[in-house]
């Protein structure tokens, strides 16, 4: 990849890229959400869209993200490709029997007559100090929902590319992003198309897998940084896709290093790790050498601001899973769902 191809943006900044780059490629692309137009949406990251595109294309929609999603439903049946935006994770449930008993089945119901081109924005996740219902991980309710592809993102980069694949995709996509990432930046490359499917090694490693995904594989690679001070070689997965999960990487990983720990910031009951895990399990069970670790959010609503650095993983808790599947620290009884304290 050349210098010349790449531009240092903030993942904001990523997204909005893709965006528009996605409307000007496009005319059948529409955008819909609270806010998204005049303001910019509440982290700012459509602004600038409405004044490019047009209030036909960039659409401020009414506080009812039942009808955003329903409304979408309608635009497909119009030949559109809509791409809305939940303002925050915890907003998603009012729309939730559109996204499950509509989104999700219309083109089964169809017989593949009618595909459901929906791309579903939905910043998630903790570290950014807000009040009750602005930092959620929702995910597992819909990667457990046949006919949705659930994906995330780690960096810029994947910010990008994820939703130029999701929003050219037939399919319908849940893109759930990292609110508290969307000022890291990095490097994009705007010719760079992925699929959305695969997981990413990110790093190398002989001695323990840790797998993760969106705001947590920061940490992950912190934790590596960490273990390798010590002589411990962890081999980093971003899953990038939670629903379908990439098993085969997972698995091909595991029987390398023979152990693995999953980390998400979702509570453990239920979760994408307790999934990952059992799909390890089941494909490659004899290669393990201990018991898989998770390191979770633990099972209680999200907490209030003050506590939210107790309630999400961290770097250390990270190392003490590693530190458990390589024999270093005692195993010792979880709490229930399994999330490491």
């Amino acid at each position: 990849m050349s210098a010349a191809q790449t531009e240092t943006m903030a993942m904001g900044k990523a997204i909005n890229a893709a965006l528009a780059d996605s409307l000007e490629e496009d005319p059948s692309i529409i955008l819909s959400g609270e806010d998204i137009g005049q303001l910019g949406g509440v982290f700012r990251v459509t602004d600038g869209l409405q004044d490019r595109f047009g209030k036909d294309r960039v659409l401020d929609s009414p506080l009812a993200e039942s009808a955003i999603v329903g409304t979408a439903v309608g635009m497909t049946y119009a030949g559109l490709r809509p791409v809305v935006e939940i303002q925050f994770d915890g907003f998603i449930y009012p729309a939730f029997d559109q996204i499950v008993a509509q989104v999700a089945k219309l083109q089964y119901r169809t017989g593949g007559l009618h595909r459901m081109p929906i791309t579903i924005r939905v910043p998630f996740g903790g570290h950014i100090g807000s009040v009750e219902h602005h930092s959620e991980s929702p995910e597992a309710y819909f990667a457990h929902t046949a006919g949705l592809r659930v994906v995330t993102a780690s960096s810029p980069q994947e910010a990008y590319s994820t939703l130029r694949a999701a929003i050219k995709s037939d399919d319908p996509v849940l893109f759930f992003e990292p609110k508290a990432k969307y000022w890291s930046k990095g490097e994009v490359d705007r010719t760079v198309v992925r699929d959305l499917e695969t997981a990413a090694v990110l790093q190398s490693g002989r001695d323990v897998t840790l797998a993760t995904y969106g705001p947590t594989v920061e940490l992950a690679m912190g934790a590596a940084a960490a273990a390798a001070d010590e002589g411990i070689e962890i081999e980093v997965i971003d899953l990038r896709s939670i629903s379908p999960l990439d098993v085969d990487t997972v698995a091909a990983s595991v029987r390398r290093t023979g152990r693995l720990v999953v980390a998400h910031e979702s509570q453990a009951e239920c979760g994408i790790g307790s999934e990952l895990i059992t799909s390890i399990c089941e494909t490659a069970f004899t290669s393990l050498e201990a018991a898989p670790e998770r390191v979770t959010g633990y099972d209680i609503p999200y907490p209030p601001a003050a506590w939210e650095g107790e309630f999400l993983p961290g770097v250390d808790r990270l190392l003490d899973a590693v530190d458990r599947t390589l024999g270093r620290k005692n195993s010792r009884d979880f709490m229930r769902g399994g999330a490491a304290a």
